[in-house]
């Protein structure tokens, strides 16, 4: 059972880490079938944990929190839907820029705002979410190998954790059985068919980037107002490139995104166990090495086992209309 205890705390952190993956992953699926390439993933997590952080620290609301964390991140999805879209620049260089500007601002925003070194406030309860507990929970708690199962891993998480989890099965409908889903894939195929048939391209991957920024917002604001109390600057830690990294792995496909958030989210949990921990036959292992851990395993397996990831046609490519 203590086997089972540990396996049971393992799983329970490999799902507290791996949301803001989800949400961050799905957004890129959005702007990617669309054929905008969004590698400023991590910008815009980091800019919507700063926005949710600040705005619930002057209001104490949750709810202002993360509205203004998603209006921050489709602001910032919209600066990059100009650039790469209406002005037809390099989508990669627009999401790094992005990156870099919002890595930067945040810590200077954050000083001059609130004076504690690039942070936020420590948030009061209401001013983040909560754990949402089912009902019977404490009560089965006890009950071998159901309890912790029902109490633990279903249970005692929060309420942007189901969203995120939710979000998979809802974006695989979006995606495959709603017309705008079938525009989306389409455009990021074969954009001058879709223009042919009347349909604007700009305006449809207008709206994926939009998506994306939501569902960036939903993601900084998780670490801000639930994963933790406030915002630390560079908080993100690299999470939207593993993201971008899972959203390769799933070779573009919500119910494949998901399993790969998870596994990466799994091994993060795991450097996380094992930091401190003697190991059979290495003995105590650099903290380093096991912060390092979950990166260099993503490497490994992107570069050894993902086999070939065909991206859509038209990615990264600005759309010019015919004459």
């Amino acid at each position: 059972m203590d086997f089972f205890h540990v396996l049971v705390v393992l799983l329970e952190s490999t799902i507290r880490v791996s949301v803001p993956l989800v949400f961050a992953a799905l957004a890129g699926l959005f702007t990617e079938r669309a054929g905008v390439f969004d590698i400023g993933l991590e910008g815009k997590m980091l800019g919507a944990a700063f926005a949710a952080g600040a705005a619930a620290a002057v209001t104490q609301s949750v709810w202002i929190g993360l509205i203004a964390a998603i209006l921050i991140s489709v602001l910032l999805s919209l600066v990059h839907g100009y650039a790469s879209i209406t002005q037809r620049g390099n989508q990669i260089v627009s999401g790094v820029a992005i990156n870099f500007i919002v890595a930067g601002s945040t810590v200077i925003l954050g000083e001059a705002w609130f004076r504690q070194g690039g942070r936020t406030p420590a948030l009061a309860e209401g001013a983040r979410f909560q754990i949402v507990n089912f009902p019977g929970a404490d009560a089965i708690r006890e009950v071998p190998i159901l309890g912790p199962i029902y109490a633990d891993l279903l249970s005692g998480h929060f309420l942007l954790t189901y969203l995120a989890f939710a979000m998979v099965p809802i974006s695989w409908w979006i995606l495959y059985r709603t017309r705008f889903g079938l525009r989306l894939r389409a455009v990021g195929e074969n954009p001058g068919a879709v223009d042919t048939a009347g349909i604007s391209v700009i305006w449809l991957r207008y709206r994926a980037v939009i998506c994306c920024g939501i569902l960036c917002g939903f993601a900084g604001a998780y670490l801000s107002l639930a994963m933790t109390a406030g915002f630390v600057k560079g908080m993100t830690a690299g999470k939207g490139y593993i993201a971008l990294a899972a959203l390769i792995f799933a070779k573009w496909r919500p119910k494949n995104v998901m399993l790969a958030c998870l596994l990466f989210g799994f091994l993060d949990a795991l450097a996380i166990r094992l930091q401190g921990t003697p190991l059979p036959l290495v003995g105590q292992v650099p903290v380093q090495l096991m912060q390092a851990l979950p990166y260099i395993l993503t490497v490994i397996l992107l570069a050894g086992f993902i086999g070939k990831a065909i991206p859509p046609k038209a990615g990264g490519v600005p759309y010019v209309k015919e004459r």
